[in-house]
């Protein structure tokens, strides 16, 4: 029976060692593979950022729009131009430009 035992054992020794030696290569192989699977990544994230279009400009915010003019009093201020000739110091050619200007205005 001691016979018997001997190529078992070595059978069994072979084996393990086949067994490991695979083992060892199939871990290699998945370590290669993921290696490469980040390269990878790594390669798509630097060309994504290379051809990525620029931000887009932060513009002013437009001024804000001007006052309003204040409103005139059209019929005070011909008033008022109209007494200044009845009282000589406005002549007609002067009332007739500050009129003109007046309406001009509003």
């Amino acid at each position: 029976m001691l016979g018997r035992r001997r190529p078992l054992a070595r059978a069994a020794i072979v084996g393990g060692a086949a067994y490991a030696a695979g083992s060892h290569h199939q871990k290699g192989k998945q370590a290669e593979y993921e290696q490469d699977a980040r390269l990878a990544q790594l390669e798509d994230q630097q060309t994504q950022q290379q051809y990525a279009p620029p931000p887009p400009p932060q513009y002013a915010p437009p001024p804000p729009p001007a006052p309003a003019a204040p409103a005139i009093d059209l019929v005070g201020e011909l008033e008022k131009l109209a007494s200044l000739k009845d009282k000589g110091i406005l002549t007609e050619a002067e009332f007739e430009v500050q009129k003109h200007k007046l309406l001009q205005q509003s």
